[in-house]
């Protein structure tokens, strides 16, 4: 059986946000074949799609390698969303379905339970799925796409502090699915926008082993040499 390219894909971005696979590090077709059980074709195409992600760069004479992002690339990440979490949540409040309302209704009363418990890793796993539900309710599959990827990048780039208030964070994602449930677009993109500046705040470029300094890359331009069409 054929394995499909994006499950491919999926796993070496996982690995690659996880840090398994480390910034600047090769990506032999070859080695990556044999660690996801697959032939080299689905592996070729999952690297032609990270490239174009921004996760993969191909270098010559070193091949498909992991990217080492800069400072002032991982910081338009966070200023892209907030620009576009708030219009996806616009977007949700007129084009989300009951599904998706139910599945954001019940994350935030299990957060809201979570945080009065002070469970902290139950509540990053909800946060995450309730942002990722709430982007699939903007009714945009492009969107849709650009928020994943977002989120993707930033969890890669930056580690998050726990919010000093669990419960306030969990109100307004409350506040956040009550405009959604009404329909009322201007008040999902408020609060929303409030919400992503304030969990912003948290965020802390992840060290270097030495920890003495954020991670950086080479400013040099990279010649992208991989054949196929970029998506």
């Amino acid at each position: 059986m054929r394995i499909p390219a994006h499950s491919v894909c999926t796993a070496i971005r996982d690995d690659i946000v996880a840090g398994v696979h480390e910034r600047g590090s090769r990506l032999t077709e070859e080695v990556l074949a044999r660690r996801y059980g697959v032939s080299r074709v689905p592996v070729r195409e999952a690297l032609r799609t990270l490239e174009a992600e921004g996760f993969v760069v191909t270098r010559r004479h070193a091949g498909a390698c992991v990217a080492e992002p800069t400072e002032q690339e991982a910081a338009d990440l966070l200023e892209m969303r907030v620009l576009l979490e708030p219009l996806g949540a616009s977007r949700a409040a007129r084009r989300r379905t009951d599904a998706h309302l139910k599945v954001l209704r019940g994350l935030v009363r299990l957060g809201q339970e979570r945080a009065r418990r002070g469970n902290s890793e139950d509540l990053r796993s909800l946060g995450g799925w309730f942002h990722e539900t709430l982007a699939q309710a903007c009714g945009s599959h492009s969107l849709t796409s650009a928020l994943t990827q977002l989120r993707h990048k930033i969890t890669w780039m930056y580690a998050v502090q726990a919010p000093a208030s669990p419960a306030d964070c969990w109100a307004e994602h409350g506040a956040i699915v009550d405009a959604v449930a009404r329909g009322d677009g201007e008040r999902a993109r408020a609060v929303t926008a409030l919400h992503t500046e304030r969990a912003t705040a948290a965020h802390r470029l992840r060290l270097t082993p030495a920890g003495d300094r954020p991670e950086r890359v080479r400013n040099s331009q990279h010649v992208v040499n991989m054949p196929g069409p970029r998506h």
